[in-house]
């Protein structure tokens, strides 16, 4: 079964059950109501049916410190196998608590102010689920991690989106103060940003808090890309004037320490609002991962060297595989930070990344993802042509990936 996308005329289907409109906001609902697979999972295949290498799904190739595996292996034989409390561990709390006020000069209460989760993905799942509901509209930019559609639909809520345009993708604030209006309850927002590589400005940024201000939105922000950024730090959203008493703020330790199969995740932000979320998440997982949550604990004090440095590594390989891309004739988009950076195919002749996703496993080796699969119709037409690949693996892979994309030219 292929990827489905929806139909333009999306409330002519809106789904009834769960499950469907939780399909339909991940792009996976056909308008005959057939049920598709993820991408990942399409593009997975392909590349392993024909040994390609794998640049579609954003996973690191490498493990991450030393320090953190020997203490989660040393929680393991000290029998930390159990449930984790609800809330996490306190010493995992106190120290995303201290990341905050080291990095950012943010203070959450670790005690009413810190919820550990299941990876983001539970957080921003509970966060949707505590606050968003029928008749609610719930912004996100686009291109969006499909999850956020998922869930947004689960939710039952309306998923209303703001287009990141090529070549900066940096939000278009007077299309969002347009679609803000008395039914918006939650913006969602990503930075820095999966799929484009965009690292929002300050000025977007302080724009955002403004318009969330003036039309009362919450605002939860996907921060977990927060120390892979290339072009200065990380500004986190709760960090300017008047945004925290309304915002959650996720982050994990899968994409900071690669250890993305963990599933260690955070939400911080206000206790009245931690514990609406708190409510929800209670009954997702309860708890999980207690034989990590120290060990990420340790992770998250680790000198600033560490940071720093995955950054610069990170700097490296992007600027390795955007020169391949590059050099075999995509137009390549300057990524900012995060995993990925957005090759356009048109200059080769192509216009439908998507079809070029699928066959480009078998004409080179390599597999990567198309970016209309993040959007919704209007979106996905904007962004017809480009793929997301990610350069988060081994030098020496990228190398190999950019030789094989290199004859990709003739192939076409």
């Amino acid at each position: 079964m292929t990827t489905s996308f929806p139909s333009p005329d999306r409330s002519a289907q809106q789904a009834a059950e769960p499950w469907q409109r939780t399909a339909l906001g991940a792009n996976l609902l056909g308008p005959d109501g057939a049920l598709g697979v993820t991408i990942f999972e399409e593009i997975t295949a392909l590349a392993a049916a024909h040994g390609a290498i794998n640049l579609g799904q954003g996973f690191p190739d490498e493990d991450g410190p030393p320090e953190i595996l020997e203490a989660a292996r040393a929680a393991i034989a000290a029998g930390a196998n159990q449930y984790a409390p609800g809330r996490g561990v306190p010493e995992l709390r106190a120290a995303v608590a201290s990341h905050q006020e080291r990095f950012y000069g943010l203070r959450p209460d670790p005690e009413t102010g810190v919820l550990v989760t299941t990876g983001a993905t539970e957080a921003i799942a509970a966060a949707v689920l505590a606050f968003a509901g029928p008749g609610d509209e719930v912004l996100t930019f686009e291109p969006f991690y499909d999850s956020y559609g998922a869930v947004i639909g689960l939710a039952g809520a309306d998923h209303t989106t703001v287009p990141l345009r090529a070549p900066d993708f940096q939000p278009d604030l007077e299309a969002l103060e347009a679609a803000m209006s008395g039914r918006t309850r939650m913006l969602l927002l990503n930075n820095p940003h999966n799929p484009t590589g965009s690292v929002f400005t300050r000025k977007a940024l302080t724009r955002i808090v403004e318009l969330a201000l003036r039309h009362d939105v919450l605002l939860v922000t996907d921060e977990v890309y927060e120390h892979l950024t290339f072009d200065g730090a990380h500004i986190p959203v709760a960090s300017l004037p008047g945004a925290a008493e309304r915002t959650l703020t996720i982050s994990s330790a899968g994409k900071t320490f690669s250890v993305t199969g963990w599933k260690v995740g955070w939400l911080t932000g206000p206790a009245e609002l931690v514990a609406r979320v708190r409510t929800v998440k209670s009954f997702l997982t309860y708890s999980s991962g207690m034989p990590f949550q120290g060990a990420v604990a340790r992770g998250l004090g680790l000198p600033d060297a560490y940071f720093t440095g995955i950054a610069e590594t990170l700097r490296r390989k992007k600027d390795l595989l955007s020169s391949g891309l590059a050099a075999a004739g995509f137009r390549v988009h300057a990524s900012q930070g995060t995993y990925f950076v957005l090759a356009d195919c048109a200059p080769l002749g192509v216009v439908d990344a998507t079809d070029l996703a699928r066959r480009l496993p078998a004409l080179v080796g390599v597999a990567a993802i198309p970016v209309p699969v993040f959007c919704h119709p209007e979106g996905a037409e904007r962004t017809r042509s480009l793929l997301r690949f990610a350069f988060c693996k081994k030098s020496e892979i990228l190398e190999d990936a950019a030789g094989r994309l290199a004859s990709l030219p003739g192939k076409l």
